[in-house]
């Protein structure tokens, strides 16, 4: 989803409508707790004018997340409408507006729906239906363990044993 401003400024007179799937398994090295993320489908409209791209898009896809609770797998949806602007000029680029500046003579619009999905991501996300069957949250891993307080025995350190036996002493 990369264009040059000269291919754009070809298809200004002819309109530029975009209904294409995309794999955007690259958000799984950008946030790590993202398991997969299914093909996301773009709808846009391009409007252009001398100073500007404006992007109508419309984006649904899915990402699978693990739950909060008990890291079972919970498919997460989302439905995203958005307007993006890009200034082609950078003279009318103020702080006011949400728009973004093209870097040299391209328009990538993946980092922008990238961050679009990322920020639609909770802070947390539980599964609503767990079976009772359904595997808990793991008891142990690579160098660790959960350890019950009654698994737990107080061990006195041997350098301070004869202390437990000052106060065993009757006067």
């Amino acid at each position: 989803m990369k264009w040059s401003i000269h291919q754009l400024q070809k298809l200004k007179h002819k309109g530029l409508t975009l209904d294409e799937t995309i794999d955007m398994a690259g958000l799984k090295e950008i946030n790590k707790e993202i398991i997969s993320v299914s093909p996301v489908h773009v709808q846009a409209r391009v409007d252009f004018s001398s100073s500007q791209i404006v992007f109508h898009l419309h984006v649904t896809g899915s990402l699978v997340l693990p739950c909060s609770r008990t890291l079972v797998e919970v498919t997460l949806p989302f439905d995203i409408q958005t307007t993006e602007t890009f200034l082609l000029d950078e003279d009318w680029l103020d702080g006011d507006g949400d728009f973004h500046a093209l870097e040299g003579d391209t328009l990538d619009l993946l980092p922008i729906l990238e961050e679009n999905i990322l920020v639609e991501i909770p802070m947390q996300v539980f599964a609503e239906d767990v079976a009772e069957d359904a595997p808990s949250a793991p008891s142990k891993g690579q160098d660790w363990q959960v350890i019950e307080e009654v698994e737990k025995t107080e061990k006195v350190d041997p350098r301070l044993a004869g202390l437990a036996k000052f106060f065993d002493k009757k006067d």
